[in-house]
């Protein structure tokens, strides 16, 4: 078992003793179970998922670090939803948005680039 606690810059979120994290990185995807190496990994855009009694909980998140070290796991991260808290609707529009100003070149391209890959990342796990 593995103590997890996310941490962001407005809330912390203690989820206690899991199995299994699963998170993005900058190299892939990078999985954590007890007894893993002390380390820390970068955090990319993309889904975190946390296994804990048998069950499977869904996380989008827009990036970190995961720091783990003597058998707990700190993400700690920019942001953090819940696939049940994910407003479809208002990851939609934050979507047709990005996209929109990424084909009428409007804005910098790098940002309306990253706004619309978080906005996917949203929908896909609001779907979970």
């Amino acid at each position: 078992m593995l103590q997890l606690e996310i941490v962001t810059p407005t809330k912390t979120l203690d989820q206690g003793e899991v199995d299994y994290i699963r998170c993005p990185s900058t190299d892939g995807l990078f999985g954590l179970m007890a007894g893993h190496a002390d380390s820390i990994f970068t955090v990319s855009v993309g889904e975190i998922k946390v296994k804990k009694n048998n069950k499977e909980y869904f996380f989008a998140t827009s990036g970190g670090f995961a720091d783990i070290m003597d058998g707990k796991v700190q993400l700690l991260l920019e942001t953090i939803e819940e696939s049940f808290q994910i407003d479809s609707n208002r990851a939609k529009d934050a979507y047709d948005r990005a996209k929109s100003r990424l084909f009428d070149h409007k804005g910098d391209e790098e940002r309306s680039k990253l706004a619309l890959f978080r906005a996917k990342n949203r929908l896909k796990v609001s779907e979970r």
